[in-house]
């Protein structure tokens, strides 16, 4: 059989398996790093890192599926599997004992008409959730919280917060390596591995995944090397991201937007976030970290941002709300004491919330008109707003989308810090996989 590329199907198998020849007198676990760099689970080719990847975003899963997926032979698959198997990054599961994954958009698995199983059943491969844990930790304005995470980017420990002593770069990274340490000996007296790596967010721009440029929470606006500060304060491997582009990579990799061709995270509270995904991975660009969302317009006759343009996205913020309720109630108030009115179905912060929630669904309709996701995942400390005014920002998707266009999907998820958190080490995880 000869393929599109006119290579026989045999020819494609022999590459394969001279691919993993040459994998598995390399597989095994990597533990050797130095400050640049970071480490990965285990050394093989390429094809091992696919097969290691898709499982731990679609599994559990068949080899048959995931060999149909690749465009791998079943012996291809089967030499592969066996090798991360010894190499103790997968395992092998009941097939009818487990929901299997989610599958790539648009993709159907293959079966052969009138075809009967024969011989052993069918099983499912996973990854191995607690054969490694990591830490990730979220860097806020004046504290940061960190947690324990799986393999399978779920938390396992208990919740570590602590205040910034100050905002130096010193002191930052000597509260982060004060709740590595708790991390650490939260996992040490349990079955878990000690931690491989850690993994930060920050709300700003990163370079390399190590240098911090700018980080207006923080007050930075010069380079932080807090990787390579991070590692010689804790002895562990440390990758830094943008907070919002971590969250993203943990909805495609462990929550919603799994196998979706392409996936949004927009988030709202003390600011206006942005990130798209395509196929899983993050768009780059390099200033994409720097809140250009925030100033796109969504309502004419909006509120003016400091920056001088009439209803721009910050009208979304909590500093624009809480003005905007300020001058409907007639004092001035706190963005805390809008939520709680807007919670209570207070006349005043109802019309607001309404406001709110239409001009997001602009927000969201901008979005899929221009960037055409399958979905967008609304988070931030403000997205509640959205679960609140549901039908208007159903409404303010309508207004900005053609009457025969798709129903925008939107999910909002419920704001905890903890998330963020985890969403760091889950980028670290997806790093160390390779």
């Amino acid at each position: 059989m000869v393929d599109g590329t006119g290579r026989t199907m045999q020819s494609q198998d022999a590459e394969h398996a001279n691919a993993h020849a040459n994998a598995h007198t390399n597989a095994h676990t990597s533990t050797h790093t130095d400050a640049q760099d970071f480490p990965r689970w285990f050394e093989g080719s390429e094809y091992m890192h696919r097969v290691a990847r898709a499982i731990a975003k679609y599994g559990p899963i068949a080899r048959t599926t995931l060999a149909q997926m690749l465009g791998l032979s079943q012996g291809a698959m089967s030499r592969i599997t066996s090798d991360l198997i010894y190499a103790g990054v997968i395992e092998e599961i009941p097939g009818d004992a487990v929901t299997t994954g989610p599958l790539p958009q648009g993709f159907t698995p293959k079966t052969k008409e009138g075809a009967t199983r024969r011989g052993r059943p069918q099983t499912a491969l996973r990854l191995r959730a607690d054969a490694r844990t990591f830490i990730g930790i979220k860097a806020q304005g004046a504290s940061a919280i960190a947690a324990v995470v799986n393999a399978h980017g779920e938390v396992v420990s208990s919740r570590h917060e602590r205040a910034f002593p100050g905002r130096s770069p010193q002191q930052v990274t000597a509260a982060l390596a004060t709740l590595v340490r708790e991390c650490r000996d939260d996992v040490a007296g349990t079955p878990l591995p000690t931690p491989t790596a850690v993994g930060v967010a920050v709300g700003g721009h990163v370079r390399d995944e190590r240098d911090v440029t700018f980080a207006p929470f923080l007050r930075w606006d010069h380079d932080v090397p807090l990787a390579a500060m991070l590692e010689e304060a804790t002895g562990l491997p440390c990758t830094v991201y943008n907070d919002i582009d971590a969250l993203l990579v943990d909805a495609s990799w462990f929550g919603p937007g799994v196998g979706l061709e392409a996936f949004a995270v927009l988030t709202i509270g003390v600011g206006v976030g942005y990130s798209l995904a395509v196929r899983g991975e993050p768009v780059t660009y390099p200033d994409k970290s720097y809140g250009l969302l925030g100033h796109v317009l969504i309502d004419p006759e909006g509120p003016r941002c400091t920056a001088g343009h009439i209803g721009c996205a910050q009208c979304l913020t909590d500093d624009a709300i809480v003005e905007q309720y300020a001058q409907m109630i007639g004092h001035p108030c706190t963005f805390e004491d809008f939520a709680a009115d807007a919670r209570a179905g207070m006349p005043l912060a109802s019309r607001l919330t309404d406001r709110t929630c239409f001009r997001l669904g602009s927000l969201i309709a901008t979005i899929a008109n221009i960037a055409m996701p399958s979905k967008v995942m609304v988070a931030g400390e403000s997205a509640f707003l959205a679960t609140i005014g549901i039908d208007a920002v159903r409404d303010g998707i309508r207004r900005y989308r053609h009457s025969q266009a798709a129903q925008v999907e939107f999910t909002v998820v419920d704001h905890d810090w903890q998330l963020w958190a985890k969403a760091a080490a889950s980028r670290a995880i997806v790093r160390y996989i390779g």
